[in-house]
This record gives structure tokens, sequence and C-alpha cells, in this order.
């Protein structure tokens, strides 16, 4: 069953619960699937992630706003979204990838970030926050 399956699933039994922000949370996620499914990209660990991202900017400027219940709606709709990706990799699994790819790229001073970053996220597979794994490689090479 792909994410846009269980999204769609999750709404429905989100309708018949009666629980209108779950099921306004998962349309605006569906209607973001859906267009990236005909866009032809398909890449829904991608949507997720962006949309996830996306709620919680949204809830750091409501609550620099002084809006904190919007704030609130907003997280509540991240950890809903964060409910659909896969997994984070652990700091050990992370910190193995980032020294494998600091020696096969050769690098060795922060100017060299760029190319061991490529190496990871393609390695990691969306499975780690690219400031998470930005980190990683800071400490690793510094």
């Amino acid at each position: 069953m792909s994410v846009l399956d269980q999204v769609r699933a999750d709404t429905v039994r989100a309708m018949k619960a009666g629980d209108k922000a779950t099921v306004t949370a998962l349309r605006l996620l569906t209607s973001e699937l859906q267009r990236e499914h005909k866009e032809g990209r398909g890449d829904e660990a991608g949507v997720l992630r962006r949309e996830r991202k996306r709620r919680l900017e949204a809830a750091d400027q409501f609550a620099g706003a002084g809006r904190p219940e919007l704030a609130a709606q907003e997280r509540a709709e991240a950890e809903l979204i964060a409910a659909y990706l896969p997994p984070e990799l652990d700091d050990t699994t992370l910190a193995t990838i980032v020294a494998a790819a600091v020696a096969e790229t050769g690098a060795t001073t922060v100017r060299d970030l760029g190319g061991v970053m490529k190496l990871v996220m393609a390695r990691t597979d969306g499975q780690v926050d690219g400031k998470r794994a930005q980190a990683a490689v800071r400490e690793a090479l510094s």
C-alpha cells in the first residue's frame, strides 16, 4: 500500500471519528501527494519531508508572533505527517555513513562539506534530516 493510499484510508477513519483537525491535515497532505504523483515525480517521502518541514517552520513563526495555539496546531500536524515517514537513522549508523563518505571523498576540511553531504544524503535516502546530517559531517571534518 502506497503512502497516498494509507493517507486516504486514515482520512476516512478520521472522518468517521469526527476528528476535523486530522481530516483537514490529511486532506492537505493527500492533495500534495496527488500533485506529486500527477507531475510524474512520485517522491512520496520527499513530499512528506517537505510538508513536515513547512509545518515546523510555520509553528516557529506562529510562536515568534505570540500565537501559541496556532503553533501547537502546526506542530500537531507535523507529528501527524512524521508518522508516515520512514524511521530516522540512529546516530551510530549516521556516523558510520559519514565516516565512509569522508574517507571516499578524501575530505579533510569543512570546505569539502558539499561533496561529503552529497554522498551522505544519497546513502541515507531521506532517513535523516539535512541539518542533522550536516552537523554530523561538520563534526567529522573538524
